[in-house]
């Protein structure tokens, strides 16, 4: 998976973006507002926005920015306010991990009705920082090289989150993630396909360590911005 870094300026604001152009030949599934669902991925789009963020058609601004890159065919697009030009890549065994950790509010997934996010998960720090204008997120995107069923394919997604939320976890943060959290992973469209992809399978086990491992770095990461942006 080669990504690939772009910037553009969008109301005044300089804001990255990664991009895997994968072509042809590979298919995925994703939980991401553009070309989510299980189909055919000829490219990834993560694309930063301003804090603040308020357009309300966010399919139709990730399909101009995609257009903007040259990006044709059904692909993933995700938008997040976190800082991605500090994207974290991962490899384990021939599987490629991207992700981008942002996590101004880290959120448990049950929590009671009608519970505020921000009483439920603070960001555990030795001084308290405040949290406007700061970003969150995270999304991560997957490529394995061998192909999977469509039922291993939804089960390397319950992999890839398993793994977020250990790595936030072990990070200090007390959250399985955040409310806009996306995910896709991808594989060849062709051969014999894999049935399984849970975390003790042998591709599972590698989705599993390498998402891991690039959130766990990008959440340490992101500890540090908080700090740096507090003093």
């Amino acid at each position: 998976m080669r990504i690939e870094r772009t910037w553009r300026d969008e109301d005044g604001t300089r804001l990255a973006a990664t991009v895997w152009r994968a072509g042809d030949g590979w298919r995925g599934v994703s939980s991401a507002m553009a070309g989510g669902g299980i189909g055919p991925v000829r490219w990834v789009l993560n694309a930063q926005v301003a804090a603040g963020y308020a357009r309300m058609d966010p399919v139709a601004h990730l399909a101009e920015l995609a257009a903007a890159q040259g990006l044709t065919g059904r692909g993933v697009g995700m938008l997040t306010a976190a800082s991605v030009d500090r994207t974290v890549q991962r490899e384990d065994g021939g599987v490629h991990v991207s992700a981008t950790v942002g996590l101004r509010v880290p959120t448990w997934a049950a929590a009671p009705e009608g519970a505020a996010d921000r009483e439920l998960a603070p960001i555990r720090l030795d001084a308290p920082v405040p949290r406007a204008g700061l970003p969150g997120t995270v999304n991560i995107v997957v490529a394995v090289p061998v192909p999977l069923s469509d039922a291993a394919l939804v089960n390397a997604v319950v992999t890839a989150t398993e793994a977020k939320t250990q790595a936030l976890l072990e990070a200090g943060y007390r959250c399985t993630g955040t409310a806009s959290d996306a995910v896709c992973v991808a594989a060849p469209d062709t051969g014999d396909e894999e049935p399984f992809a849970g975390p003790r399978s042998v591709w599972g086990a590698r989705i599993a360590r390498a998402v891991h491992g690039a959130v766990h770095a990008g959440a340490v990461d992101y500890t540090a911005y908080l700090r740096s942006r507090s003093g």
